[in-house]
């Protein structure tokens, strides 16, 4: 039936989708899998610089291990503690809050590199970008959402439409009815399910608008 068709077409361009998100991620995984350093950044490294630039990215001390194993293959030691000297340096400046703020606010992690005396106030404004972030992911979550089963919506329409026009056609058999009555009901039903999810994604949406609306106030305030 055409609206079968329709239906796996869906189905088939959804699983493309996901195996297109999974193959980007192995991808990903590849590239950060390369070697950190390549053989003439090895033998001219200023590692002090290299341990300040590790540091003010916020990476842990596991960095130096991957230049160690990229610089191996060419010969070349990473002077330990030139590295950790510099790194030192750049975690100051990595440890701020507003670059926690900005980290969160981004989605980004945290691996607990920052010293005790820095850590308490860069936590806390990591805490507060986070907190924005999810309530940010949370309404255009609800919004993407939305658009899907909306888009779903339309296409159950074009479906009906079709099932309709093969119910009055004079060609379709007794039997071929049936079956087509048999789809328009389950596509009613379909169309019952979306129509109340959207209506609770509408209502969910608009609560959390109001939440994120109200924090970004908070947020203001504290000056990040």
């Amino acid at each position: 039936m055409e609206t079968s068709l329709a239906i796996a077409n869906w189905m088939e361009y959804v699983m493309n989708m996901k195996w297109n998100l999974v193959w980007l991620s192995l991808a990903f995984a590849g590239l950060s899998g390369c070697a950190s350093m390549s053989g003439d950044e090895c033998a001219t490294s200023d590692w002090s610089a290299i341990g300040y630039e590790d540091g003010s990215r916020g990476y842990t001390m596991d960095r130096i291990g991957q230049h160690r194993k990229a610089c191996a293959k060419h010969g070349v030691t990473p002077d330990f503690a030139a590295y950790q000297n510099g790194r030192d340096q750049g975690l100051v400046d990595y440890c701020q809050p507003g670059r926690g703020f900005r980290i969160g606010s981004n989605g980004g992690g945290y691996n607990g590199v920052c010293s005790v005396n820095q850590e308490a106030d860069f936590l806390g404004a990591y805490n507060a970008g986070h907190r924005l972030h999810t309530l940010r992911s949370n309404v255009n979550s609800a919004s993407s959402s939305i658009s899907a089963k909306e888009y779903e919506l339309d296409h159950i329409d074009d479906d009906a439409a079709v099932i309709a026009a093969g119910l009055i056609s004079d060609d379709t058999t007794k039997e071929q009815r049936i079956l087509l009555l048999v789809d328009l009901k389950n596509l009613a039903e379909r169309t019952g399910k979306l129509q109340a999810e959207i209506k609770d994604l509408y209502d969910y949406r608009a609560r959390s608008q109001v939440e994120l609306e109200q924090y970004q106030l908070v947020v203001a305030d504290l000056g990040y």
